[in-house]
């Protein structure tokens, strides 16, 4: 298994994350405000909040409150078994569970990728390496794919998935807007678990709300890693309505394919070469990404850029057209 140079510390400094402005608005005290933060890979244009009951607030989420949600999760992603699916205050939170839940590993992250999953392995004692391709996971006892990539965008075909190994961790935050046969949720495979993100397709991040579908005994081992009354009421009430608006999603699926097309052009006039990304975040590369960063930041916006990718930069969707046309303007192209 041969491993790629280390690129979290769960020892030391943070891992960095899109959409924190604190860091940002420091280094460039002098840009116009608001600033628009295309750091992110969350739908700028979020789902409707509908009304709340004041019982979502004011009591403990009940039994059938969560039966809901989760039935409405099993027919968004197709799988057949509710008892399968655990519902979790966000991925991150399900990242952190799942190393707890395994003796101690050889695992395999394929990368670079979403941070996370190297740092929470590496935290509760397993030997972590980030290989650059499955193929190059060897021997590992544990093997975390991240699908699609996060930053690259790039998709594996489930077919082309190794034999399983103790564990296969799929990732499939932003998967929603792919074909439904890109996914392992509805067709699970002994010895995986898949994870899906609610708060990124839907734009309701902050809600904190997330998904493992796994088999029997580890399903049952995260929740009771996770506790009780894991999920707020407010996100069990929002999850289980937005889940089922299968109107919504398609109409923010077409608006999203034609919002990355824009953006793309943009990136591209400017003198970016568009390397990978999915409906909700494009990886663009540029010669001189550096005083590209620079320049965005004087202009109040804020993108994710990569110390081992220094010539490539993440952007988020912008949410409207002044955000598009303040995009435009800061990269100076027509």
């Amino acid at each position: 298994m041969s491993a790629l140079p280390n690129m979290g510390d769960p020892n030391g400094t943070p891992v960095v994350h899109g959409g924190d402005l604190s860091a940002v608005r420091q280094r460039f005290p002098d840009a116009p405000s608001p600033w628009l933060d295309l750091s992110t890979g969350i739908n700028p244009m979020p789902y409707p909040v509908p009304d709340l009951p004041p019982e979502a607030w004011s009591r403990l989420p009940t039994r059938e409150q969560n039966d809901a949600l989760i039935a409405a999760a099993a027919r968004r992603y197709g799988v057949r078994d509710p008892a399968t699916i655990v519902a979790a205050p966000g991925t991150q939170a399900l990242i952190q569970a799942i190393p707890r839940l395994v003796p101690r590993s050889r695992v395999a992250v394929v990368g670079p990728t979403y941070e996370e999953h190297q740092v929470c392995w590496r935290r509760q004692g397993h030997d972590v390496a980030v290989v650059s391709s499955l193929d190059e996971a060897g021997d590992a006892e544990v093997v975390v794919l991240v699908n699609p990539d996060n930053p690259t965008g790039r998709l594996v075909p489930v077919e082309a998935l190794p034999p399983r190994p103790r564990l296969l961790v799929v990732d499939e935050a932003f998967i929603d807007l792919s074909p439904s046969e890109a996914s392992l949720a509805g067709r699970l495979p002994p010895r995986t678990v898949v994870l899906r993100s609610f708060g990124k397709t839907y734009g309701l991040a902050g809600l904190r709300l997330g998904f493992a579908v796994a088999n029997p005994d580890l399903a049952f081992s995260l929740r009771d890693e996770l506790g009780p009354w894991a999920v707020s009421g407010p996100a069990l009430e929002i999850g289980r309505t937005a889940l089922a608006d299968d109107a919504w999603l398609d109409a923010a699926s077409r608006r999203l394919q034609a919002d990355r097309h824009r953006l793309d052009e943009i990136l591209e006039d400017a003198g970016f070469t568009i390397v990978g990304g999915t409906l909700l975040f494009c990886l663009a590369e540029h010669p001189e990404a550096s005083s590209m960063i620079d320049r965005l930041g004087r202009g109040g916006l804020h993108v994710r850029h990569f110390p081992h990718w220094p010539s490539r930069m993440r952007f988020g969707l912008p949410g409207d057209a002044t955000a598009f046309a303040r995009l435009r303007t800061a990269l100076n192209t027509r």
